[in-house]
């Protein structure tokens, strides 16, 4: 599949402050502008912490009224919804789901048969009660995954945040007994990523102190760890040096194939774009008692390394390894397509004699965005101009594709392997259908010729959780600065009357080759679409009415969504993406601006009634709304952001983004870095939209730190209506439990609607 960005970091500490990075050479360095606000970079700190719930209390006062209660209530209803689809992931003969509910806050690992599953009210065996655990262990334990083992279906390692954030510790269950085993593994928490080598045998890469972070926080060394065995002990079998960003591992072990090799393997991530992986078949490593060797002199010479330029992304499966470039692979012998998707035997990487087959290209219009194999087929997910195809993959017919049915327009699916180590499941396939105004089903279908009809058969559909009719989805497409044709979803009523006069929200994320699709979300259908004006605008408490105040937006309005398609995303594939990198980020928020026009142009809305809304990466795309476009937004939502360029690397896990942004150290990246730093944007005089910054304490992935100093230098400055709301837990999500996540989307949606409308 697609690599994901990485989502561990640094562990939670009373500074976010990150070792300074070591050069090997001169480089002309770039100076450090002023900041009044570094004191607000002690993340635990009693002055900084004070000054949070100063700030959280005057924005609760300010928007905590009625009308934020019926949002967050309902928002929470339908989280906490007995009606939705329990997503499960079948290991032997057990289909587990993890669950969160209004008396299971926490939530609750489960599983249960595929006859019960199927039917109108299945019977859940609870395996782990998060609610009661915390109680039990005094800390607020924050679910963050499962790996079961294949072997015998009985063990697994679960990894549990004691706070919301990446940083987890990974504890032995036993599913038999359906407890932690006694002196099994068990890893305190850090950003830790493991793999199952053999029943009493894993692959760690975690945190053990002094040598062992890279820059960026992440893991550098790959550890071999024996049941029983302390972690500080167990052998280095693979580093990566220090100013990478991190070393990722995994296995392929218990394979589908009866004569298919066992192996592990581990990742370089150079960069965030730039990988190199290498393999080692485990029989190579197992010793006469046929379990797997902790001695790292066995391990030192049996790692294959898969040579080939480092922005292509490899993937293994069984004998087969896939390529997809980043940029075009050009050899004396062969090429491969940007975005494109190859394939060679193992015994050629292994021989170093690679000539892969191109099995998909691109073209201008379709992109690669992720693919899966059953146990005989690869299938392939597509986007043609970001709407769904999905192609299945004859690896045994010269991987011959035919397209699979089933998927409409304006809707998004998804598609994984049941259960490719089970002869009975080897080819079937879970498929979830997704729109905007559609809620979710579950389909199941198979690729076996045996099994008859090839149209999935829906087996779970989600309940309506929030009123859609007469509303309507169209795409349209806004022209950017330099030409190119920017995508972009619209939900509004279906009778819209376009006179600039409807309250719109646009969304939007650009950056890392995420793809932002389709997506039935009850959160903002309750917070945004399920709102309608009453045509009577109130001033905000703290300003005073005067002639210029503006008409109230007529009754009856509907709120508008608009999902942006802008260039940093992946919705034409890597092209996409690097087209908004580095020196052309700007590019990027050219499309966004480009999108709000076109919406003024059109009719929908009006800049005193468009509002946008991101977070992470989207926060500082919006946050560059703010200080780049003021006059085209009537108020922002700014979640969990990057906005001080010029010391992300310096904040939590920001040294491992440089090779999206620039590194803000060395002057000539500075020059253009500079010119999307929200922080350094801000000019005196200036006409700013309301804007609200949220983010979380426990967020140690971006940090609170950026939205913090954005908040102080803004109100420093005198410039009205900025509210900041920081909560303490859920991590870089700011959700550890359905209850929060209604909190911050409910404030953030008050804040806008009262922003643009005064209701």
């Amino acid at each position: 599949m697609r690599k994901e960005a990485p989502a561990d970091n640094q562990k939670t500490e009373t500074s976010t402050t990150a070792a300074e990075p070591q050069s090997t050479e001169s480089q002309n360095t770039a100076p450090m502008p002023h900041d009044e606000n570094l004191w607000l970079e002690d993340i635990h700190g009693d002055e900084p912490m004070g000054w949070v719930k100063g700030q959280n209390a005057k924005t609760i006062s300010r928007f905590q009224d009625d009308l934020f209660g019926s949002i967050a209530g309902d928002i929470r209803t339908a989280l906490d919804s007995e009606g939705k689809i329990p997503m499960v992931a079948k290991r032997g003969e057990h289909y587990f789901n993890f669950w969160r509910d209004s008396k299971n806050p926490k939530g609750m690992w489960r599983r249960t048969t595929w006859d019960s599953y199927v039917s109108d009210s299945p019977e859940w065996e609870i395996l782990i009660d998060l609610d009661e655990l915390g109680a039990a262990e005094e800390t607020p334990w924050v679910w963050a995954g499962a790996s079961v083992r294949r072997s015998d279906d009985s063990r697994a390692l679960v990894s549990l945040s004691p706070d919301g954030g990446d940083a987890h510790r990974v504890r032995e269950f036993d599913l038999v007994t359906k407890t932690f085993v006694d002196g099994g593994f068990d890893l305190p928490s850090a950003k830790t990523r493991f793999a199952w080598l053999d029943d009493d045998t894993i692959i760690v890469a975690t945190d053990t102190g002094e040598d062992s972070l890279t820059t960026s926080s992440y893991p550098r060394q790959a550890r071999v760890l024996t049941r029983g065995q302390a972690i500080s002990d167990a052998p280095i079998v693979a580093e990566v040096p220090h100013d990478h960003v991190a070393i990722f591992v995994g296995s392929d072990v218990g394979a589908a194939a009866a004569d298919a090799t066992d192996r592990a393997f581990f990742i370089d991530a150079i960069d965030f774009f730039n990988t190199q992986l290498s393999f080692i078949d485990l029989d190579a490593v197992t010793d006469e008692s046929g379990s797997v060797s902790t001695v790292a002199s066995a391990w030192e010479n049996n790692w294959t390394v898969v040579e080939v330029p480092t922005d292509v992304e490899v993937g293994l499966e069984r004998d087969n390894v896939l390529f997809r470039p980043q940029s075009e692979w050009i050899h004396e012998d062969y090429s491969v397509p940007a975005g494109g998707l190859a394939v060679a035997d193992i015994a050629e990487v292994k021989a170093g004699t690679i000539t892969p087959t191109v099995i998909f290209t691109p073209d201008e219009h379709t992109a690669l965005q992720s693919w899966t194999w059953t146990r005989d087929y690869l299938i392939l997910e597509l986007l043609t101009d970001v709407q769904s195809q999905l192609s299945v993959l004859d690896p045994n017919d010269d991987f011959s594709s035919s397209s699979l049915p089933g998927v409409p327009a304006n809707h998004m699916v998804g598609l994984g392997a049941v259960d490719k180590h089970d002869d009975a499941s080897a080819n079937d396939y879970w498929l979830v259908s997704t729109g905007f105004l559609t809620p979710s089903t579950l389909a199941y279908g198979s690729l076996e010729s045996s099994k008859g009809d090839s149209e999935p058969v829906v087996i779970k559909s989600a309940p309506a959780l929030f009123p859609s009719d007469g509303f309507s989805v169209e795409q349209h497409f806004a022209t950017s600065e330099d030409g190119t044709k920017i995508p972009y979803f619209q939900i509004a009523d279906s009778t819209l009357v376009l006179d600039g006069s409807n309250p719109t929200l646009l969304d939007g994320y650009g950056g890392f080759e995420v793809s932002r699709t389709p997506v039935y979300s009850p959160v903002m259908g309750i917070g945004w679409l399920g709102r309608t004006t009453t045509g009577t605008r109130h001033d905000p408490a703290d300003r005073q009415a005067d002639e210029t105040a503006e008409a109230p937006i007529p009754a009856g309005r509907r709120g508008v969504y608009v999902l942006a398609n802008i260039r940093g995303g992946g919705e034409y594939g890597p092209r996409w993406h690097t087209s908004a990198m580095r020196e052309n980020r700007m590019r990027a928020y050219e499309d966004y601006a480009a999108i709000a026009r076109d919406l003024v142009t059109r009719g929908v809305t009006s800049p005193s009634n468009l509002a946008c809304a991101g977070g992470s990466n989207g926060g500082l795309l919006v946050g560059n709304m703010l200080t780049q476009h003021p006059e085209l937004f009537g108020a922002i939502s700014c979640g969990v952001p990057l906005l001080d360029m010029r010391r992300y690397t310096k904040l939590s896990a920001g040294y491992s983004w440089k090779a999206e942004y620039g590194d803000p150290d060395v002057a000539e990246d500075w020059e253009f870095i500079q010119k999307f730093s929200p922080y350094h944007l801000l000019e005196d005089g200036t006409d700013y939209p309301p804007v609200l910054f949220w983010t979380a304490t426990s967020d140690d992935r971006v940090g609170p730190v950026q939205a913090r100093k954005m908040a102080a230098r803004m109100q420093n400055r005198g410039i009205s209506d900025v509210w900041f709301f920081e909560d303490t837990e859920g991590g870089h999500s700011a959700a550890s439990d359905n209850r929060q996540a209604a909190f911050t989307r409910a404030l953030s949606y008050r804040f806008l609607w009262n922003s643009l409308t005064g209701e």
